[in-house]
């Protein structure tokens, strides 16, 4: 049984082109099929990336960081993203091997203009280029298990719209970590009491230390 139309949904281009108007020409013109040397210099001083991507079992959105660079340029056309330790779900992972398909949000702290970046993706494991991006450890020295590797199609500017509407990085903003649910909090909710929040949390922040490389 088809579902009834609603007028209030839009579906299709034109509907929607007829509400926001023409794709502006800056839009377009601000779109490079290559990392530009002034680019480079917004990327290169981000820390914090989020990486989209798109497979068989669905969508993902992930965080990602390191000291800056997080993500590093190896070429105008490739990119090269250390995967560090996370939760293990592998949902980023999963859709590059199954799609390739990637979008790329580059933050820099303090500033409101973000970097974009479209391509495709693949996981790299050769030990040379593991070593190459090594972090250090007081146990040793902690290497990426894969290095996801971009292969850029799009690049181009953000505004800072949304930033400045959500005030991102105004510290008068900042919230208390009480003020909201801990993880474990989350956890023990979501499986009716059958999970020690109080002990996931209280041994949170020495896990963190022993696995944030």
């Amino acid at each position: 049984m088809t579902a009834p139309s609603r007028p209030d949904i839009v579906t299709d281009l034109a509907a929607l082109e007829a509400i926001y108007g023409a794709f502006p020409e800056n839009g377009r013109l601000k779109e490079t099929p290559v990392i530009t040397p002034l680019q480079r210099r917004w990327i290169e001083a981000s820390p914090f990336v989020l990486i989209a991507t798109a497979g068989e079992e669905g969508l993902d959105c992930s965080p990602r960081g390191d000291p800056a660079p997080a993500v590093h340029i190896v070429d105008e056309r490739t990119l090269h993203l250390p995967d560090r330790r996370g939760n293990n779900r592998l949902d980023t992972l999963r859709n590059i091997v199954s799609d390739g398909r990637v979008g790329l949000l580059f933050l820099v702290p303090g500033l409101g203009t973000t970097v974009r970046v479209n391509g495709t993706a693949v996981l790299r494991t050769d030990p040379e280029l593991l070593e190459r991006y090594a972090m250090a450890r007081l146990d040793g020295r902690k290497l990426p298990q894969t290095v996801i590797e971009i292969a850029v199609q799009t690049v181009y500017t953000q505004c800072p719209k949304a930033l400045i509407r959500s005030d991102l990085w105004n510290s008068a903003h900042h919230r208390r970590a009480d003020e909201l649910p801990t993880v474990g909090a989350i956890m023990a909710e979501i499986t009716d009491g059958g999970f020690d929040g109080v002990a996931w949390d209280a041994a949170y922040p020495q896990r963190i230390a022993d696995t944030i490389y």
